[in-house]
């Protein structure tokens, strides 16, 4: 077996959600949410395919069952390329998973999305940010995007990752910082944004 075939077949044995190691070093667009600190991380793979990387950016306190109550942060540093529409439509369908979206809503922040989402290529980062008054802010590579102000959007959206009806359970309890797995938690030592 040649060592492409190889290196495919390894993927493709990867659990879902194989468990990233990047630094802990906070994004600095996260720089005034802070004191943030990294409550878990995970890889997203389809068919063995490494899609992106993802990290959870959480204040002191936070509580996995308690995720839609508190301000955050969800990294995503992509592996391969793809289009902000396609990014903004799967986003819409994994919100319909949550249960009882509205058609209208639906639409709105579909529209939102994909003017906001550009397309990415291997290495490229957005970042969004559900801040404590239920504004969702979006980064892509360090530059503010723009932002969608409604409550809803932003526990539908990140529950995407964090509600327990998340697709992906296993990438879910990697970001949530999983119990029992030796996961640990790292602080970034910044100061509270004013």
């Amino acid at each position: 077996m040649d060592a492409a075939r190889r290196a495919l077949l390894l993927m493709a044995l990867a659990p879902a959600a194989a468990f990233a190691t990047r630094s802990a070093t906070l994004p600095p667009e996260l720089a005034p949410y802070a004191p943030l600190q990294l409550q878990g991380e995970g890889r997203m793979r389809v068919l063995g395919l490494q899609v992106y990387d993802a990290r959870l950016w959480t204040a002191e306190g936070f509580v996995p069952e308690r995720w839609n109550e508190t301000a955050l942060a969800l990294e995503i540093r992509y592996a391969r390329a793809l289009q902000g529409r396609d990014i903004a439509e799967r986003s819409i369908a994994e919100m319909r998973r949550q249960g009882g979206l509205a058609d209208a809503d639906a639409e709105r922040w579909l529209q939102a999305m994909a003017a906001l989402f550009p397309d990415v290529k291997p290495g490229d980062r957005l970042v969004g940010v559900r801040r404590a008054d239920g504004t969702t802010r979006f980064y892509g590579n360090g530059r503010l995007l723009g932002e969608v102000a409604e409550r809803e959007f932003g526990r539908r959206f990140f529950g995407i990752w964090l509600a327990p009806q998340s697709s992906q359970p296993q990438l879910r309890e990697r970001l949530v910082g999983g119990r029992g797995r030796g996961r640990r938690r790292r602080r970034t030592g910044a100061r509270p944004a004013a």
